[in-house]
């Protein structure tokens, strides 16, 4: 499977950067699920720029894994912004949701250059395509 995309960007923000470490979500899981956006493969368009795409648990499928909701704009970026087991709870709350809707819409507004000051302050993460 092909899941590079030469002009996506790919982020984490500090909460979900927690959330992956506690769960052993491998940056290459993200940026596969990225890919399978780029690819038109969205789980569930939420609206807003927000898409919610399922990831396997590590060693086991998709079905009984995580939901990450991304704030994305297909060919620019993708940031990883909230992520939850699905045997946790059963989908994002209409309050988290609007909060998402919020911060999708400053979130896709930044520059380039507003996206690398905030890596450089640490509010964001790149997680970067190592197969480039």
């Amino acid at each position: 499977m092909c899941w590079r995309s030469a002009v996506t960007r790919v982020f984490k923000n500090g909460w979900f950067e927690r959330f992956a470490r506690k769960e052993g979500l491998a940056d290459l899981v993200l940026r596969e699920a990225v890919a399978r956006a780029e690819s038109g493969f969205v789980d569930a368009d939420l609206g807003g720029g927000i898409i919610k795409q399922r990831v396997a648990r590590p060693g086991k499928g998709k079905s009984g894994g995580y939901r990450t909701l991304i704030l994305f704009r297909r060919g620019d970026r993708a940031i990883c912004a909230f992520g939850f087991a699905k045997s946790a709870q059963a989908n994002v709350s209409k309050a988290d949701l609007a909060i998402l809707k919020a911060a999708a819409a400053e979130a896709l507004a930044w520059s380039s250059a507003d996206l690398d000051r905030l890596v450089i302050t640490g509010a964001l993460k790149e997680i970067e395509d190592d197969r480039q």
